[in-house]
């Protein structure tokens, strides 16, 4: 699992966005191969469908060829009222882009029989021969989706009664009033959005920071269903600061060391989008060589390279006299006493 950390919730947003901009268009979706995308609701992803639209709008992105799963919907609430998932995406995304809408597929609150509702959701997915990414975001208790606390991991598709502090973090979309807000929801399970190829996490504001540690720092636990991502091949969590408060300081230090290392020693024009190496790690020139040498130093607290460095540049090319008496214990030989002197 990799998590990427970025100021605020701006540059959270405006690297998913580029993030799945670059998955789409470097797959070449066609209608014979589309690619296949599922998508939250939520507050997490407003920032990231604003900034896709815009790139859209510029060229850089077509939906064309996308086919889309939403992760949930609400029981019982008209398909057209402003506070539905249908109304959401529509408002945010879909009337924007260029997307087919028979491409698109969201859960129906209102249908007749909700079970069947659900497996023929799940069925879909699997026609279409999986999802490739699965965007998503988090609630304060760590719940992806609406698999709410003690939703079991390998659950899919189903009917879920919401917890009383979901009610409450979303009845700011219904004027304030718990009353008004659905009780029931369709989403998709835990085990449906580990079941795509990869999964990309949005996770910001200090309220969601206790589910951010719980899910990187301790183990998998369906009391917060968002660890889940610990198990998944290829997961990324991409977080604001404000979201890493709980995580320990060198939790943080570690995975921005990580980034540092892919850009400083590596070289973003080596690495795939997924971390992944694209080509042969071997030098092009002598400077990148010089280059990665000293930074090694650096991280492995060697000074040995630089100070051989410096010498050898302000001195002739003559090699260091080696030194004809036996070695003591900690004695590293003659050349290192002269280069010292």
């Amino acid at each position: 699992m990799r998590l990427i950390i970025r100021q605020d919730y701006d540059e959270v947003s405006s690297y998913v966005a580029h993030y799945v901009k670059e998955r789409i268009n470097q797959f070449q979706p066609t209608p014979e191969r589309p690619f296949v995308l599922g998508l939250p609701t939520g507050s997490s992803p407003i920032g990231v469908y604003a900034k896709l639209v815009d790139l859209h709008r510029i060229g850089q992105i077509s939906f064309k060829n996308v086919i889309t799963f939403n992760m949930d919907e609400y029981v019982g609430l008209p398909r057209n009222h402003p506070e539905s998932y249908h109304s959401f995406m529509w408002n945010h995304l879909f009337k924007h882009v260029d997307i087919n809408m028979k491409h698109v597929h969201i859960l129906d609150g209102n249908a007749t029989d909700l079970d069947e509702e659900c497996r023929r959701f799940e069925a879909l997915i699997a026609r279409v021969g999986g999802i490739e990414l699965f965007l998503g975001g988090i609630g304060p208790d760590g719940h992806i989706a609406f698999n709410e606390p003690g939703s079991s991991l390998t659950s899919r598709t189903r009917v879920k009664t919401l917890a009383y502090e979901t009610i409450i973090a979303n009845a700011r979309f219904f004027e304030g009033d718990v009353t008004k807000v659905p009780k029931l929801a369709l989403t998709v399970g835990v085990a449906t959005v580990m079941d795509a190829r990869e999964v990309l996490v949005v996770i910001t504001g200090a309220h969601k920071s206790i589910a951010l540690a719980k899910c990187i720092e301790e183990g998998v636990n369906h009391m917060w269903t968002v660890s889940a991502m610990q198990m998944h091949p290829k997961g990324l969590i991409v977080c604001d600061e404000d979201a890493t408060l709980e995580l320990h300081v060198k939790t943080v230090k570690y995975f921005k060391s990580i980034e540092h290392v892919h850009q400083s020693l590596i070289g973003p024009h080596n690495l795939g989008l997924q971390g992944n190496l694209l080509r042969s790690m071997k030098d092009t020139d002598e400077n990148t060589g010089k280059r990665r040498k000293l930074f090694l130093g650096t991280v492995l607290n060697d000074d040995r390279e630089p100070r051989a460095a410096s010498v050898s540049s302000s001195s002739s090319n003559e090699e260091p006299p080696k030194s004809t008496e036996p070695k003591k214990n900690g004695d590293t030989g003659g050349w290192k006493r002269k280069l010292e002197s």
